[in-house]
């Protein structure tokens, strides 16, 4: 890369709905920036979250600590001159305005999605991953069911978009249309990353 471009490392946080497809999309940006041979960072909530506490209960409380403790751990990275691609809800804005004050250059990537285009990829989510899902499958439709009957789900925390409200960030750096295909989404984010962080793709890797 071109000299005094990049001296330091960066954070792109992909949020929104649980269900908009955010993860897709920051695995795809993030394998192709890995076959430029950039050093960057995949960090996902559902896997990080694990290792935070072993069995979550998904309360507000355990939210609050693993993101900040998800969001330290991208600015250590990005502290070392790495580019950091965090997958994680973060529905809470303070936590990722966290994040943001932590590192230098963090810009947030929010993935726009109507709830009930959320609800129904979620649906279909949870099918095709019965074991091993993160978590709990039909979640949208068992906090539904919860909220109007009152009865209680194992194992099934606060779920975003029903127990409590996504606070969308008006100044995000890069909104994306969930209902745009992956690859278009992707190349949006990497158009970004190029006018972003001048000189990132114009230099060698």
């Amino acid at each position: 890369m071109a000299p005094g471009t990049m001296d330091s490392g960066w954070a792109l946080w992909f949020t929104g709905l649980p269900g908009s497809g955010k993860s897709t999309i920051a695995r795809a940006v993030h394998t192709e920036l890995v076959g430029q041979g950039r050093d960057v960072a995949l960090l996902v909530m559902d896997e990080r979250r694990k290792s935070y506490f072993p069995k979550p209960a998904y309360t507000e409380e355990e939210r609050k600590v693993a993101y900040s403790l998800i969001a330290h751990e991208a600015a250590e990275l990005a502290a070392q001159g790495m580019g950091v691609i965090l997958d994680a809800t973060g529905h809470r804005l303070s936590v990722r305005q966290e994040a943001r004050a932590l590192i230098p250059r963090f810009a947030e990537v929010y993935v726009n999605c109507p709830l009930p285009e959320a609800m129904r990829r979620e649906a279909v989510r949870g099918q095709a991953h019965p074991r091993g899902y993160a978590v709990t499958p039909g979640m949208y439709q068992k906090a539904l069911m919860r909220r109007r009957t009152g009865q209680e789900v194992p194992g099934l925390g606060e779920v975003v978009g029903v127990d409590v409200p996504f606070e969308v960030d008006p100044e995000a750096e890069c909104v994306l249309d969930a209902m745009q295909p992956v690859p278009e989404n992707a190349a949006q984010v990497l158009r970004f990353l190029d006018g972003w962080l001048p000189g990132y793709f114009g230099g060698a890797a």
